[in-house]
């Protein structure tokens, strides 16, 4: 079997996954787990990068002999390099409130219709393009000669070379979704400078060198990972639930109308050339900043407690921006879902679950609805296919088996980007993903409950 090193980097942790494929399937072996911990400093929340790189490396050094390196992670962030290639500065976390007011200072420059008609993404305040243009003036940007993405920072540093890998490049908003480069005029429009996008390359490619391996890019962007790694077959909606819950169809071709913006719905580039249509929603973000609040390692007993109360009693909208930032999140849960004052963590936990899964079934609906296609089936990959509430709560809600697993998705869709790159695997997705089939354990979840309260429920949000 050939072995494949994946660094997979997301919003708490990160790790170094091997990965070693052959006829019998895929293995996937963690070799390197560590801390993702933002820090704040003069009022700004970055993120550690050079504590991220040194847990790569050591992350790689524990991999031992590998055929090739592949690096995903989260979205939208960046950081700046000079003349010299040096960084300018840890990069800042998309959940910094430097953007707050800039999303209608570009509205006013270049017009929400036209980002969407080129872009095809959804307007989230955190967005690269947003990020770029609070930065206008400031030292940092005006000495910036080259801006990298997070994953592709990480492969400049391990190999020299520049680029920006598709499938993240096209969550910054700055990407034309249907010449899949990046939109020139449009970055001119918003006061940006073009020189600073490196060239587009695509998953697959060989990017360079670390220490005699091949660095290849994969699905930089953790979503595009996970959807090659959703074990599918026929018509399928994915969530890929973790802190995020993205929620959509894998297409051929953009969703633009009017409609499709009105909602709020984004067209993100998928490996092979597809779209990843979907919609971002909070995910276990709120569950995950309460748990911390309540010092609460104990995932597992508080589900079961939550399990046992009232269902569908209280439900908010987590789509709300009041739940974006961290801290007070049952009290802003108390707050919005008009929850006694006393209410325990089994109470606020139900609540947030049954919250989700009435979000998934809103996101999985539209998707269909604006899309012009029908699913039979949603498949939940990542973290959250571990939490057996939500997965069944999901399928209630949704009216359609939830399919859970596997938990790795991510990893594994880097693990088959990488060898396929080393012709170890032939084909199109569809061939990647039997593969999966064969070797991953799946959980199906039947629907249940009653209907007519998850439409009543629905209705009053």
């Amino acid at each position: 079997m050939r072995a494949f090193a994946a660094v997979d980097l997301g919003a708490s942790s990160g790790r170094v996954m091997v990965g070693r494929v052959g006829e019998s399937g895929v293995e996937l072996t963690e070799v390197h787990r560590f801390a993702n911990e933002p820090v704040r400093a003069g009022g700004t929340l970055h993120w550690d990068i050079l504590s991220l790189y040194r847990g790569v490396l050591d992350g790689l050094r524990a991999a031992g002999p590998v055929d090739s390196i592949g690096i995903d992670s989260w979205a939208v962030d960046y950081g700046l390099l000079d003349a010299s290639g040096a960084l300018l500065g840890n990069p800042v976390h998309y959940r910094d409130g430097r953007t707050e007011g800039v999303t209608e200072r570009v509205a006013r420059r270049v017009g929400d219709e036209r980002l969407y008609a080129v872009t095809g993404l959804q307007k989230l305040p955190f967005n690269t393009i947003y990020q770029l243009v609070s930065s206008l003036g400031t030292p940092q940007y005006e000495a910036a000669q080259q801006m990298l993405l997070i994953p592709d920072l990480l492969a400049y540093w391990l190999t020299g070379e520049l680029g920006a890998e598709y499938t993240n490049a096209s969550t910054t908003e700055l990407l034309d979704v249907r010449t899949r480069n990046w939109s020139l005029p449009l970055i001119s429009d918003v006061g940006l400078r073009p020189s600073l996008f490196p060239p587009i390359r695509q998953p697959g490619s060989v990017i360079g060198e670390f220490e005699g391996t091949p660095v290849v890019a994969v699905g930089s962007h953790d979503t595009a990972s996970a959807v090659v790694g959703v074990p599918a077959a026929g018509n399928f909606a994915y969530i890929s639930c973790g802190t995020w819950s993205l929620v959509g169809l894998e297409l051929d071709e953009p969703v633009l109308s009017a409609a499709s913006r009105a909602a709020n719905f984004t067209n993100e580039g998928g490996v092979d050339g597809t779209i990843r249509y979907l919609r971002n929603v909070m995910g276990l973000w709120p569950l995950q900043e309460a748990m911390r609040e309540w010092e609460s390692p104990d995932i597992s007993g508080l589900l079961i407690a939550a399990s046992r109360e009232p269902a569908l009693r209280y439900v908010v909208d987590l789509d709300d921006a009041v739940f974006l930032p961290p801290g007070d999140m049952s009290g802003r849960m108390v707050r919005a879902a008009g929850l006694p004052t006393d209410a325990t963590p089994a109470v606020i936990t139900r609540c947030i679950v049954d919250s989700l899964a009435l979000a998934h079934r809103r996101a999985v609906e539209k998707a269909q609805e604006l899309a012009g296609r029908s699913v039979d089936a949603v498949h939940i990959v990542g973290g959250g296919a571990r939490n057996a509430l939500l997965c069944q709560l999901t399928a209630d809600a949704c009216g359609l088996p939830v399919l859970a697993g596997p938990v790795e998705a991510t990893a594994l869709g880097n693990v088959l980007v990488q060898a396929r790159a080393a012709g170890v695997i032939e084909g199109d997705l569809a061939a990647l993903r039997a593969v999966l089939r064969q070797t991953q354990q799946i959980v199906r979840y039947e629907p249940g409950g009653d209907p007519a309260a998850w439409r009543a429920a629905a209705e009053r949000l």
